[in-house]
């Protein structure tokens, strides 16, 4: 079987099989080339022009380092034979069942990524707006059906199907049956997906926010039991909790000083506004429309903006780098008292008739205590009998985040003098 090389600026080099050369070669997953990862992040941090094609392979090669860091361990592969029946055949199968769920998991991101998610429509199931979820497993059914199928390589030796592949992104257990065990390594709090983009945004960005010792995290991967239900779990040997708590404490930062900047959430408004006039309906197609859906990216988008006889106020906005300007702002943690005095701030703009807009970067860096078996607390893995404690046990630090929600005030920057005489 021959194999491939793609140089990655992360892990230098990414080795891929020629079955999995050829699902990269399709047109639905070579759209990822014109994505950004961070969409205009690069106005306000101008080496973040990487694309979520880039993204997607690290993502790939990490949860392979991922599981061969689990597997390859004696403690580990006991804990698989003895609790889930693994068989060395069944192992092989289930590494290219992950490598795929992680090569895939973002094929079905939007132009610009995450910004646009709050322009997708309604999913009349849920009454609650589409993901790129639904997107991704979408084209995996659909557009990537014949390439993950139909492959020789996967024919002799995997019989993998696509909606295998969709169901390990989706948890559907009752495709997978145990098997749905690995999802862990595709979604969690500790997963490929959240360890890849903080060493990539980080390395492209030029900061230090992000960075963790992805090879002490590797060396330190272990499985256990959950004390409550017996159940298998991916954790961290106790001997590595505090590399477990530097991934916490690397998006904590990330997400404050990168993700939410006030400028480049400017920016973010922005783009949603200016995706809304050009596109039909002012929302992105349903995932019943996938075809349509995979013919955007940002470059149509950013052809549609520019094409248009009249360019609307936002579009402009990116274009001359002349974005709203915040005017006030609350802590990250807001008190009452800090809600009170934004709602004050609010009320004497609407008197002095000024248009405002009112941002809320909300995110929770750490869940504890949830039912959620996708934001499940880190497991630390204790010896000698394999039992698993939060890592909050842990980690005073960890103990304590909560929920960031920090709320600014933007004005349009002619009538940034204005509101701030009015705020006076």
């Amino acid at each position: 079987m021959r194999t491939y090389e793609i140089r990655d600026p992360v892990y230098g080099f990414i080795p891929l099989n020629e079955w999995e050369m050829q699902i990269i070669d399709q047109p639905a997953f070579q759209r990822l080339r014109r994505i950004r990862q961070l969409a205009l992040t690069e106005m306000v941090y101008p080496g973040a022009t990487h694309s979520r094609f880039e993204h997607s392979l690290g993502v790939m090669h990490l949860a392979t380092l991922m599981y061969d860091a689990i597997v390859n361990n004696d403690s580990n592969r006991r804990i698989l034979e003895e609790k889930l029946s693994y068989k060395k055949e069944g192992l092989k199968k289930d590494k290219q069942l992950i490598r795929l769920a992680a090569l895939l998991h973002d094929v079905g991101h939007a132009p610009f990524s995450h910004p646009s998610e709050e322009i997708m429509p309604t999913n009349p199931r849920t009454r609650k707006p589409y993901k790129h979820e639904d997107y991704t497993t979408a084209i995996i059914r659909g557009s990537l059906k014949d390439a993950i199928e139909s492959h020789q390589i996967n024919k002799t030796n995997y019989q993998t199907t696509a909606e295998q592949v969709a169901a390990l992104i989706e948890g559907n257990a009752n495709v997978l049956g145990n098997r749905i065990f690995w999802k862990v390594i595709i979604s969690s709090q500790l997963d490929a997906d959240k360890g890849d983009y903080l060493l990539r945004d980080s390395h492209h960005i030029g900061v230090k926010y992000g960075i963790y010792d992805h090879s002490r995290l590797m060396n330190t991967l272990a499985l256990g039991i959950e004390p409550e239900s017996g159940d298998v779990i991916l954790g961290v040997d106790e001997g590595g909790w505090h590399v477990a708590e530097s991934i916490v404490i690397a998006r904590y930062q990330i997400f404050t000083q990168v993700y939410f900047h006030k400028t480049r959430r400017a920016y973010d408004y922005h783009l949603k506004e200016t995706m809304r006039e050009v596109l039909k309906n002012n929302k992105l197609p349903t995932p019943k429309e996938i075809d349509k859906y995979l013919k955007l990216d940002d470059i149509i988008i950013w052809s549609r903006m520019l094409r248009k006889k009249k360019v609307n106020r936002d579009c402009s906005s990116i274009i001359h780098r002349d974005h709203i300007r915040v005017i006030h702002w609350t802590p990250e943690t807001p008190t009452p008292e800090d809600e009170k005095e934004k709602d004050k701030c609010k009320r004497k703009l609407k008197r002095r008739s000024i248009w405002f807009y009112e941002d809320k970067a909300e995110h929770s860096w750490y869940k504890l205590d949830t039912d959620d078996k996708e934001d499940k607390e880190i497991m630390i893995i204790c010896d000698p009998d394999r039992m698993a404690r939060p890592l909050s046990q842990f980690s005073s630090i960890v103990n304590h985040m909560g929920k960031i929600k920090q709320i600014r005030i933007y004005v349009r920057p002619e009538d940034r003098k204005k509101a701030q005489e009015a705020l006076k």
